[in-house]
């Protein structure tokens, strides 16, 4: 049963590269897209360019669930060591906090949607915004998982295999 199982690479993957960036770089896409929809939308008063926001929140509420599964598959087969591990642990808390974020502000602009679709109030605009910056937050810290520590790069791999770190 265990010859199913396939071998890890030299990434300590069982497929050739990390998925996770792959599928979180469409979700950081959509929901920055989205916010400068709203706001341009907002200020030009266009409200096609809301109808362009709603469907990429949608797509971002789904996406970002897939990219917490490959993102939880990959560090749990990371082995991160010491060092590592508070960043991957406070980038693994926020982007299950992001999940819950982007599912409720999806679902309060869909009530929005629904009954003034040609208008966003200032508080919605405000929580994009925050939430902008939450995705910036996520994605520094992501940023520093991969260029700073290494995260299934091969020098890094056949250090924690060789008990170097």
């Amino acid at each position: 049963m265990l010859d199913l199982i396939p071998k890890l690479n030299d990434h300590n993957l069982p497929y050739p590269d990390t998925i996770h960036p792959i599928v979180v770089h469409f979700v950081i896409a959509m929901v920055l897209f989205s916010f400068t929809c709203d706001v341009i939308g907002y200020f030009t008063k266009n409200s096609r360019l809301f109808e362009v926001s709603w469907w990429n929140m949608c797509l971002a509420t789904v996406a970002i669930f897939v990219a917490i599964i490959f993102g939880q598959f990959e560090a749990g087969l990371a082995k991160p060591y010491d060092v590592v591990q508070p960043i991957l642990s406070m980038h693994t808390l926020i982007g299950w906090s992001l999940s819950g974020v982007i599912a409720a502000i999806t679902a309060w602009r869909y009530v929005i949607r629904l009954k003034t679709p040609n208008n966003l109030p200032i508080p919605y605009l405000g929580l994009g915004l925050v939430l902008a910056c939450l995705v910036f937050l996520q994605v520094y810290l992501g940023d520093e998982l991969v260029w700073v520590y290494g995260l299934h790069t091969v020098p890094v791999v056949e250090a924690v295999k060789e008990g170097v770190l």
